[in-house]
Formats: C-alpha cells, sequence, structure tokens
C-alpha cells in the first residue's frame, strides 16, 4: 500500500499544463551542488527560451550581504527522474546583474576555450570516470564498514557481489537508471577496489556537454543518497592507510587522434601535457596529494610519467590505441572532486592551442 505522502509526490500535473523546472548550479566551494525549483507555463526544450533567474550569492559564499544577487543562466536540460512527466532539470551557470561571470563560473571559460576555430575542428571526445564513495550518514563511515572498525583487505571487493563484499548497489543501480531516463550519456556503474566505493562513466561527450553531464549525474546521485540517507562522498582519499582513493580518471581524444596514425599526435599530446604538468596539478581537485602517492594504482603527484596500460602512470594509453595506431588517452590525475568545467578545458588547451 502507498502512503498519502507517496501519492502526493506522485500526482500527475499533466492537467495542468504546466511544469516544474529544478534550476542546478555549483556554489562557492566549488563542490556544493544547489538547486531551486520554479514554475513554468509548459514544456521546454530549448535552455535559451527559458527564464533567467537570482539567487542568493551570500549564502553561497558567492557574493557580498550589500549586493547579494547572482543571476542563474540555463544552459542544459535534461529530463527529471524524480518529478517525471514533462518536467526538467536545467543545469545553469552564475553572473552578476550586470551580466559578468562571478568568478567561481569555470563553465565561462570553457566555453571560451570549446568555443575557438580549432578546437571546435578537431571535436574533442571527453569520457570521465566518477569514483565516489557512500558514507553512513551520522558517523560518516564507509557503508558496509564495522563501526568504528575496518573491513578486510582490499581485494574482494572489486565489480564484486554479496552481501559481505558491496554495499549500496541499489543507490548505484537506481542512479544508473535515473541517469538513462535524464538522458545522460551514462557508460556504465562498477564497484571499486576499496569497499563502499563505486564508479559510474560519462561516455565520451563532446566538449562543454561533458562537464554539464557530469555536474547533472552528480546532482542525481546526491539527491538518490538524500532519500537514502546516506551521504556520498567526493573526496579524493576518504580512509587514510592501505585503501585506494577516488579519482574521475579523464579519457580524451581529438578527431585527429581517432584517425590513422593518431598515436604520433597523442604521444605529441602527453608531452604537452608532461610540460604543463604542475599547472593541472593544481586545478586537477583540492586535497590531490593524499591520493596521488604512487601507490593504489597512482601516480606520484609531483612526477609526469605515461604508458601504456600502465595504472600506475599520470597518463594511460589503452592497449587497443597502441594496436590501432590510433584512439584515446586517459589522464589519471584528475581528483574525484574535480570540476569537470575546468579539467576538461585545460586538457583541449594544452592539447590543441
Amino acid at each position: 500500500m502507498t502512503s498519502p505522502l507517496s501519492d502526493l509526490l506522485n500526482l500527475d500535473l499533466s492537467d495542468t499544463k504546466k511544469i516544474i523546472a529544478e534550476y542546478i548550479w555549483i556554489g562557492g566551494s566549488g563542490m556544493d551542488i544547489r538547486s531551486k525549483a520554479r514554475t513554468l507555463p509548459g514544456p521546454v526544450s530549448d535552455p535559451t527560451k527559458l527564464p533567467k533567474w537570482n539567487y542568493d550569492g551570500s549564502s553561497t559564499d558567492q557574493a557580498a550581504g550589500d549586493d547579494s544577487e547572482v543571476i542563474l543562466y540555463p544552459q542544459a536540460i535534461f529530463k527529471d527522474p524524480f518529478r517525471k512527466g514533462n518536467n526538467i532539470l536545467v543545469m545553469c551557470d552564475a553572473y552578476t546583474p550586470a551580466g559578468d561571470p562571478i568568478p567561481t563560473n569555470n563553465r565561462n571559460k570553457a566555453v571560451k576555450i570549446f568555443d575557438h576555430p580549432n578546437v571546435k575542428a578537431e571535436e574533442p571526445w571527453f569520457g570521465i570516470e566518477q569514483e565516489y564513495t557512500l558514507l553512513k550518514k551520522d558517523v560518516k563511515w564507509p557503508l558496509g564498514w564495522p563501526l568504528g572498525g575496518f573491513p578486510g583487505p582490499q581485494g574482494p571487493y572489486y565489480c564484486a557481489v554479496g552481501a559481505d563484499k558491496a554495499f549500496g548497489r541499489d543507490i548505484v543501480d537506481a542512479h544508473y537508471k535515473a541517469c538513462l531516463y535524464s538522458g545522460l550519456s551514462i557508460g556504465g556503474a562498477n564497484g571499486e577496489v576499496m569497499p563502499g566505493q563505486w564508479e559510474f562513466q560519462i561516455s565520451p561527450t563532446v566538449g562543454i556537454g561533458a562537464g554539464d553531464q557530469l555536474w547533472v549525474a552528480r546532482y542525481i546521485l546526491e539527491r538518490i543518497t538524500e532519500i537514502c540517507g546516506v551521504i556520498v562522498s567526493f573526496d579524493p582519499k576518504p580512509i587514510q592507510g592501505d585503501w585506494n582513493g577516488a579519482a574521475a580518471h579523464t579519457n580524451f581524444s581529438t578527431k585527429s587522434m581517432r584517425k590513422d596514425g593518431g598515436l604520433d599526435l597523442i604521444k605529441e599530446a602527453i608531452k604537452k601535457l608532461e610540460v604543463k604538468h604542475k599547472q593541472h596539478i593544481a586545478a586537477y581537485g583540492e586535497g590531490n596529494e593524499r591520493r596521488l602517492t604512487g601507490k593504489h594504482e597512482t601516480a606520484d603527484i609531483n612526477t609526469f610519467s605515461w604508458g601504456v596500460a600502465n595504472r600506475g602512470a599520470s597518463v594511460r594509453v589503452g592497449r587497443d590505441t597502441e594496436k590501432e595506431g590510433k584512439g584515446y588517452f586517459e589522464d589519471r590525475r584528475p581528483s574525484s572532486n574535480m570540476d569537470p568545467y575546468l579539467v576538461t578545458s585545460m586538457i583541449a588547451e594544452t592539447t590543441i592551442l
């Protein structure tokens, strides 16, 4: 039997013709996802047809109290898996009332790079592997771990099944289906090396779309864990010691790299990344030095390295890419809490421009 509350939550609004749009944006810390809802007179599929909206930037650490208005510009629309029907999720970025991007608006900076004719001509594809850890709400300790204690050492948990090895699968499956329903290019999901840790992938997506999709997928995950009374952590090293950290490995290719002879261009791109290693590390996520130690499938943060099929390198080239002489490479340095707008545009800028 359904409860009166769930009956109300599942009310069909189609007779009213109206829809609810949930506007999503990134707060002042760079990792806090915010959202609020508004009613619109009817269905909308083009973000340019949506109204701009404002919010109190002094409450998100993005404006002063005496001049607190920040304006949301709708940028991408996805179906709302929570309200269903014609209701939508809207990914936005933030501007001052004068129309200037606020300092934390990394999307606007990324668009400038992706709109460059040289970058556009190369149709850059990004596939992002987002790792995360599920924590018990009141104790902030991983799901499935004994309270205040530790499970058995790593080994049995990666892609595992069973009540003693896989913790939180319902959340993962609910997230997977919700992302597909929303129209996101989610490519897969799996259990990770540390128990209580999982990963989903955003399949190769062109340019700015990869950042939009990852942020909305994170938003959906936060909402599902909220329903379940669980915390999702994007900390790159949630548990110190002999446990794997969490990353957001970023796979990248250009049109030229995907053509015959592309492997030579991949090697050239990797050389460019090596030259800018320090700048990239600085933008690849907070607390990453706790993860990039040279252990647990990482390269040391201070040393750039690359290799074929080497998960202990900064950049990995796949066996298939080597064999076919074309394809993509994987930048393994970004941490789980990275901003995809920053990381994707930086890779494009360094390797193409």
